[in-house]
């Protein structure tokens, strides 16, 4: 998995409610579209501190992602490529974009 720093990315300060619903379908589809659905399994809040993106809000169940990472969140950038950010096993965060290919 090639792995990027926030710095390298411009990311978008708003997402449209259009957005939001996409990133969490994306998401869905990408984890393998688990049997609880999307709002159950993740558990995301839209929020815009430092950047717009789509959070996992809860702390009670953690989510392993592809390769043993800790899911925190999938945003956009200003030229719509799917970011995904996540915890390594070092708990390290870093950032991923995902094309629809990998799906």
């Amino acid at each position: 998995m090639k792995t990027i720093t926030v710095d390298q990315l411009k990311l978008k300060k708003h997402l449209s409610m259009i957005e939001q619903i996409t990133l969490k379908d994306i998401l869905y589809t990408w984890v393998g579209s688990p049997t609880e659905g999307v709002d159950d399994y993740f558990e995301l809040e839209y929020t815009e501190d430092v950047f717009a993106k789509m959070e996992k809000t809860s702390q009670k169940t953690d989510v392993m992602l592809h390769g043993n990472v800790h899911f925190r969140y999938i945003t956009l950038t200003e030229d719509n490529q799917i970011v995904i950010g996540f915890l390594d096993s070092n708990s390290e965060l870093k950032h991923r974009i995902i094309s629809l290919d990998e799906m």
